[in-house]
């Protein structure tokens, strides 16, 4: 996600906003810069690349003044540039945001058609206008942004100043995160702690729908509706490397619980339940025929590949045409058979994965057409690529993967959805439950979250295994797999996922009382065949762990231990079912004293080959 920091107070303001953009560094960003309001009116500062090029910016140009906001830009909306960096302007009004205005369209054809000028390809340039359009007809920065907002859908967290209103700063939020600072004849606003921590400890944090006036040294607090909040700052225990972690011990940990809100974001403005379908304009997949689609290839890496072996079942299952899934690294090395008519998919994190890059070059070489799945805009396999479909997951700084990894089958889900409706595999009843489901399943999340504690506990009790088994059927095998490797990554343990039906044609002979077998067991059309595996996995003295649907009263006969999650379509279930699998991994890690989010020999991202 983005950063915003802003100051109203004694101190000239550039050197604070830089050092609070610093602190929010680890959330990752493209591009940079700062809106100072001073004797010299409004000056702006914008710059692509790391703060260093912010840094040099400012040097050759000094930006005198003693309030000012400040922004680091993760594209969304708009590929990386110097005209998409924040803060934009309209006008006398400057503003910075994070998240996405779900009916940008609209409201950005009426405003040019009322004569505004857009100078980006940003949703954001259009909360400035919507301001200035309201000041304009007699509102103060108060009262126009209350009148924006009204007409504004989406997630966002915006911080805004005009030159009419020296010394003061607006800020809002909805689905996304904002905090106020409050020092002695001085305020801040930022999107975390950390970015003005240094500075004060005395915090109010916005809640949902909430918009916040800060003058120096003191804020305003009104709902969205105009009403009047009250509400004391929060002294702030934590130090400074606790709060960049949230309050959270290790990254990971704080990644895993970001889950419900990156899939959220992912989600958002790209399902339309009244139609049955998503919206394909927010899709990115402009440039696909899916007509001309005869089948379809997932290429990928590592957490990646797991994803895109529960994509191949759902685009089977749902758009019902052959899917496969493909190692980028053993794809491109041999003599592939692909061309027109295939619809290639490169998943990747960071969208920069040096195998996958080289895959999909050959891909398109030979005439297939390629969309790229991944979370950083305008990365080199989304700019090799046709089209590209993007996660919102935010920036993820733990190595081992959680909550790109749940964006990502998230995506898959739009992705099956949007092929099925088109070649009409997928009749508007059933796609109208898939997409309820999905919409559900960030409340499922939070609540399969609350086995935490229990896990936590739990993880001493299995941590001196050498060796675990990790089993699972149908769109549960991903997840086995997915579980294993998050487990070798970080705890050094060694564990091996199988679909549970290969389970006698090898494994078996591994099981004993010393070797835990995890097992993803969710009440699906393989239960009762996934359930027989564990009788003979019993019947060998294994020791049982199972994550299994809420109400289960079969399985406590035969597992150890019961990690119930909550029910919903079978389809569906790695998006739940994956996150106990996720603690687990956490938990015995951090039992054992392992860098968790560092773990020894791995990268983020693997951009050689």
């Amino acid at each position: 996600m983005c950063g915003i920091v802003g100051y109203v107070g004694p101190r000239e303001c550039t050197d604070v906003l830089l050092d609070g953009l610093r602190r929010l560094e680890y959330r990752g960003y493209d591009s940079a810069g700062m809106a100072v309001l001073g004797d010299g009116g409004l000056q702006i500062v914008r710059t692509v690349g790391k703060l260093s090029e912010l840094e040099g910016a400012l040097r050759k140009r000094r930006l005198p003044g003693r309030t000012g906001i400040g922004h680091t830009r993760w594209a969304t909306h708009g590929r990386p540039s110097e005209a998409n960096a924040h803060p934009h302007v309209s006008g006398k009004v400057a503003v910075v945001h994070n998240g996405i205005i779900e009916n940008h369209l609209s409201l950005k054809r009426e405003l040019q058609a009322e004569g505004f000028r857009f100078t980006s390809d940003t949703d954001t340039e259009i909360v400035g206008h919507l301001v200035r359009r309201e000041m304009d007809r007699g509102a103060d920065l108060p009262d126009a942004t209350l009148r924006a907002l009204s007409q504004v859908r989406g997630a966002y967290a915006i911080a805004l100043l005009c030159v009419d209103e020296p010394g003061r700063i607006v800020a809002a939020k909805s689905a996304s995160p904002l905090v106020v600072g409050l020092g002695d004849g001085e305020a801040f606003c930022a999107s975390d702690v950390p970015a003005i921590l240094t500075y004060t400890d005395r915090m109010v944090f916005l809640d949902e729908g909430e918009m916040a006036v800060v003058d120096a040294g003191t804020v305003r607090l009104v709902t969205l509706e105009g009403r009047r909040v009250t509400r004391e700052p929060k002294k702030i225990q934590w130090s400074l490397s606790q709060a960049e972690k949230g309050g959270f011990k290790h990254f990971m940990q704080k990644e895993i619980h970001e889950q419900p809100r990156a899939v959220e974001d992912t989600l958002r403005g790209r399902i339309d339940l009244a139609a049955a379908d998503v919206v394909a304009a927010e899709m990115g997949l402009e440039g696909v025929d899916v007509e001309a689609v005869g089948r379809v290839i997932f290429l990928a890496c590592g957490t990646s590949f797991h994803a895109s072996l529960y994509g191949r079942h759902l685009v089977e299952k749902l758009a019902r045409l052959q899917a496969v899934a493909e190692l980028a690294s053993e794809f491109r090395q041999r003599d592939p058979v692909v061309g027109a008519g295939d619809l290639v998919v490169a998943v990747s994190q960071s969208g920069e994965t040096a195998d996958t890059l080289s895959a999909v070059r050959l891909a398109r070489e030979r005439g297939a057409r390629v969309v790229a799945l991944a979370n950083v805009v305008d990365s080199a396999i989304a700019r090799a690529a046709d089209a590209a479909l993007y996660t919102h997951a935010g920036p993820e700084i733990g190595v081992a993967s959680t909550k790109c990894f749940t964006t990502q089958l998230a995506a898959m889900v739009l992705l099956a959805v949007h092929l099925g409706r088109r070649r009409g595999t997928l009749d508007a009843e059933a796609a109208r439950a898939v997409l309820q489901g999905l919409l559900e399943i960030p409340q499922l999340m939070r609540r399969t979250l609350a086995l935490e504690a229990r896990i936590r506990d739990q993880a001493p009790r299995w941590a001196g295994a050498r060796d675990f088994l990790f089993l699972g059927r149908g769109p549960s095998f991903p997840v086995a797999l997915e579980g294993a490797l998050k487990l070798k990554e970080i705890s050094y343990a060694h564990a091996e996922g199988y679909a549970a039906g290969e389970m006698k044609h090898g494994p078996i002979a591994l099981v004993d009382a010393s070797v835990p077998v995890v097992v993803v067991l969710p009440r699906d059309g393989t239960y009762d065949k996934t359930l027989g595996n564990l009788q003979e996995v019993r019947a060998r003295e294994g020791r049982i762990i199972a994550v299994a649907t809420e109400g289960d009263a079969d399985i406590g006969a035969l597992a150890e231990e019961v990690f119930s999650v909550p029910q919903t379509l079978p389809e569906l279930s790695p998006l739940v079912t994956v996150i106990p699998l996720q603690l687990l991994a956490y938990h015995v890690a951090d039992f054992k004293g392992t860098d968790v989010d560092q773990p020894r020999n791995l990268a983020k991202t693997v951009t050689v080959e």
